[in-house]
Parts: C-alpha cells; sequence; structure tokens
C-alpha cells in the first residue's frame, strides 16, 4: 500500500487501522474464491468420472470443439491478466488515470473473450452439439460413445457457462471501479480494492487455463 493511500484513505470504525482493513478485505477475497472452487469442484470429479470411464467417447468429444477459438480466447485471458496486474501496481502507485484505463482495457477483453465464446456456442449448437434430444454429432460412432460424447458436452457447457458468469462478475467489478477512481482522493477505491478485484479476475483465469487442456486438448493429444 502507498503512503498515498494510508494518509488519504480512512478506514472503517471497526477496524484500527487501515493496514487491518486491507488484511481483512484481501483474506477475505481468498476465502471467497476457495467458496467459489465449491462450484467448479464436483464439474471436474464429474469430468474426472468421465475421462476413467469412457476415454475414447470423451476424446472424440474433445476433438469436435474449436481449437482455435478456444486458443485465441485463451491467449486473451492470459493479455487481460497481465493488464490487471498492472492496474493494480498502478493504482498503488497512485496512478489512478492509468489504472482506469488499464482496468477498461481489461473489461474489453474479457467481453471480446465472451463475443468470441457465443459465436463459439453458436457453431456448436448449429453441429448438433448441443445436449438433448437433437444431440447428433458428425462422426460419432456407435450408441454408446454417443453417450459418452454427450456427457462430455453436458460437463463442457456447464463448465464454460459458469465461468463465462465469473467473468460477467468481473467485467462489471473492472467498469464499476474505473469509474470510481476518476473521484478524487480519499473517495476513490484504493490501490488496495482494485488489487483484490485482481485476485478475482486471476482466479477466473486460471480456472481458464485449467478448462483450455481437459476441453479442448485431451482429443488432440495424441495427434
Amino acid at each position: 500500500m502507498s503512503a498515498m493511500d494510508t494518509v488519504k484513505q480512512p478506514h472503517a470504525e471497526q477496524f484500527t487501522s487501515r493496514a487491518q482493513q486491507d488484511f481483512a478485505s484481501t483474506f477475505g477475497m481468498w476465502v471467497f474464491i476457495a467458496s467459489e472452487l465449491l462450484f467448479f469442484g464436483p464439474l471436474l470429479f464429474g469430468y474426472l468420472y468421465l475421462r476413467t470411464h469412457y476415454p475414447e467417447a470423451s476424446a472424440a468429444a474433445s476433438r469436435h470443439t474449436d481449437f482455435l477459438l478456444g486458443t485465441v480466447n485463451t491467449a486473451v485471458l492470459l493479455t487481460s491478466s497481465f493488464l490487471m496486474a498492472l492496474a493494480g501496481h498502478a493504482a498503488k502507485g497512485g496512478r489512478r488515470s492509468q489504472a482506469m484505463k488499464l482496468l477498461l482495457a481489461v473489461a474489453a477483453l474479457g467481453t471480446a473473450f465472451l463475443v468470441i465464446k457465443g459465436f463459439e456456442y453458436r457453431s456448436e449448437y448449429q453441429a448438433q452439439l448441443f445436449p438433448g434430444v437433437d444431440f447428433h454429432p458428425q462422426h460419432g460412432g456407435h450408441p454408446q460413445e454417443q453417450a459418452g460424447m454427450e456427457l462430455f458436452f453436458i460437463l463442457y457447457f456447464a463448465l464454460t457457462g459458469l465461468h463465462a458468469l465469473h467473468l460477467t462478475i468481473g467485467i462489471v467489478v473492472c467498469i464499476v471501479l474505473a469509474f470510481l477512481l476518476r473521484r478524487p482522493a480519499p473517495a476513490a477505491p484504493s490501490g488496495e480494492a482494485v488489487e483484490i478485484a485482481g485476485l478475482y479476475w486471476h482466479f477466473v483465469d486460471l480456472v481458464w487455463i485449467f478448462l483450455y487442456p481437459l476441453l479442448y486438448l485431451v482429443g488432440r493429444a495424441g495427434g
């Protein structure tokens, strides 16, 4: 925390100092992130079950995902994480204007990810890969393999949809923080607040880093 934040940012009455308040906020975000694993954990265990019991079907289903768009979106999120780290550094250094621009750039990249994902969902729906009565992938194989492929896409849409929801929340947070940073101190958010938002953003990006190989690469690993 910068000296500027220490002087200009008052602490809430339930805390004895600004440092204690910032520590409580950071710790609270880590607890929140840990609780978010409860959303993704059961789905990832389901994926482990699928890979164990239907390895060929899940590999075949993975080859139906759009490798190019998935890779582009991975690059988009990695870039956004880098910009988010820069935004936190700028905010803690008192460079609010720079932090605001970086946060808006992060939000723009997050929005680009969602747009690309939307096109990908549309393509998958048209290819009859959405689970249900119309599920009929090309090169689906025998009925048991198709059943395994359908389970894969149930998990695929659940995991990527849940990730997209969390990313949307992160985008909103970035935009709100960017506009609040336009306020003069001490009304503007502290650098610590921006870094706490960064923790959440990095968590969302880290989830995608796990999902990308599981959903896009597993069926292509063997060439």
